[in-house]
């Protein structure tokens, strides 16, 4: 009794220091951003040149030699770190989340203020360290989910509202470090090894469940290779692997593990199963054709295992913004024609 009451005190301890290191770090971003705003300023105004900045980083050094952290390199840091999101101060409560290491890896790296705020969001949620966030920007998850969320269908959107950002285009399994030639078994046992850096790529809502996960249909037994719960959209996550292109026959195969685990193993309380078919590669076309009549919520990804061509990636994404640019452009003149038509045209 009293070991459980203990370690109610040991749990409030811990919090209490949680809250203090938040604490200390939104006060730490804000002194970056204020030192970063007067800088910058004296900059703009040509009050302050490079040498000015160098002996202030002096005079700190000399007068407060326990402050650390203020060397000319960090000070023109801070500057930088101001002036990317100077036009976006609606940003700063999600800057002061994430710590000065992340931001600085968040701003230098990523080239727009969509994807810097996309990273911010993604660090709070994930709680990434430096490295994993590193290994994300390198892997291209922006452009990835930006794509991912491009392609989800409307009954997987209808089924699951908070869908967005939740799933990708493609995966990278990098760290399996698999052979040239390797089969479904193969991929299976190199995530099973690796699950800590396959959740990473996933994120870190998903839950793994089981491998080979058995289902009973009728007088035949059949076998999830992984199965998934995710916490936010709370609901399975079928995922089937496959060691070649995406054909259409596999669509047959995921439909029924989502019906047997909707009616079989799922909870009253949990949204309906999500599936995800993850292949080698996938033909655009023959993906759309085999969706348009679909009412499945499953998602076609490929996976790679090498870091993808980020010129790539950023390639597919720009046609997406063009595409929805055409279209908003197209519903404008539309409408413009319908204006025109009633008030002038009559």
């Amino acid at each position: 009794m009293l070991s459980k009451q203990f370690l109610e005190v040991i749990q409030l301890i811990r919090n209490s220091r949680i809250a203090a290191i938040r604490s200390v770090n939104t006060e730490l971003i804000s002194l970056y951003w204020n030192i970063g705003e007067y800088i910058s300023r004296k900059v703009k105004c040509a009050e302050w040149g490079q040498s000015v900045v160098d002996e202030l980083a002096a005079y700190i050094r000399g007068n407060e030699p326990e402050l650390k952290g203020f060397s000319d390199k960090n000070l023109w840091r801070m500057k930088q770190f101001y002036e990317a999101y100077e036009s976006s101060p609606e940003l700063m409560p999600l800057l002061k989340e994430v710590t000065w290491t992340n931001n600085l890896t968040i701003f230098s790296r990523a080239k727009s203020q969509d994807e810097r705020e996309f990273y911010l969001k993604l660090c709070i949620q994930e709680k990434y360290s430096t490295r994993e966030l590193d290994r994300q920007i390198n892997s291209s998850i922006f452009e990835r989910t930006v794509i991912g969320n491009s392609k989800l269908s409307a009954v997987l959107r209808e089924i699951h509202p908070n869908v967005t950002n939740r799933f990708k285009d493609s995966y990278i399994f990098d760290f399996l470090n698999l052979q040239e030639s390797f089969n479904e078994n193969d991929l299976q046992k190199g995530l099973i090894r690796q699950m800590k850096n396959f959740i990473l790529e996933l994120g870190k809502d998903f839950l793994f469940v089981a491998e080979e996960y058995k289902v009973q249909v009728g007088n035949y037994d059949f076998y999830i290779d992984l199965l998934f719960y995710h916490r936010a959209l709370q609901c399975l996550v079928a995922i089937e692997l496959k060691a070649d292109r995406f054909k259409p026959e596999h669509m047959g195969q995921i439909n029924l593990y989502l019906e047997a685990l909707d009616r079989d193993v799922k909870n009253d309380n949990e949204n309906p199963s999500i599936g995800i078919l993850l292949c080698k590669d996938k033909d655009k076309e023959v993906v759309e054709y085999t969706l348009s009549r679909c009412m499945s919520p499953t998602l076609i990804a490929e996976y790679q295992t090498k870091l993808p061509d980020k010129n790539i990636l950023q390639k597919k994404l720009h046609e997406i913004f063009d595409m929805y640019l055409i279209a908003s452009n197209t519903i404008l003149s539309l409408s413009f024609g319908i204006i025109k038509s009633y008030f002038f045209d009559r």
